[in-house]
């Protein structure tokens, strides 16, 4: 059986590994024990390298956050976002994390971004909670 592909956008990334035994930290090891197949982009890692260190709050070096970023690179399948013409998307920031999830033929966009979640009607986009409900074990 094929994997699941997913976007984890930068939110559920950053919390995953902020707090494990979160929803989005036990999807994080899903993917890291090879249960879920994660899409990404360079965008969605640009941004993870932003809040990362803001969100560790020294608890990380800029090496380790950088290291830990690039990490993504080989074991991600990453993908340059498509363009979106998305009228509904508020936050023009987030047309990149809907192209990763459309340019990588991911089965779910998992956020917690309330702008991203209102486009659900329209696109594979789910909650933290409510995909670990559906695959958790």
């Amino acid at each position: 059986m094929a994997l699941l592909r997913v976007v984890l956008d930068t939110n559920v990334i950053v919390s995953g590994l902020a707090y494990p035994d979160s929803p989005p930290g036990r999807l994080v090891a899903a993917w890291n024990q090879g249960q879920l197949a994660l899409v990404t982009s360079r965008y969605i890692l640009g941004e993870v390298a932003r809040v990362l260190p803001k969100v560790a709050k020294g608890r990380l070096t800029p090496a380790e956050v950088a290291d830990m970023v690039g990490s993504f690179l080989f074991t991600a399948d990453v993908v340059a976002p498509v363009d979106v013409r998305e009228p509904d998307l508020r936050d023009p920031g987030d047309g990149a994390v809907l192209g990763t999830l459309l340019a990588g033929k991911a089965d779910w966009l998992v956020t917690g971004d309330k702008d991203l979640l209102a486009l659900s009607e329209g696109y594979a986009i789910t909650t933290p909670a409510h995909l670990w409900e559906r695959i958790g074990t």
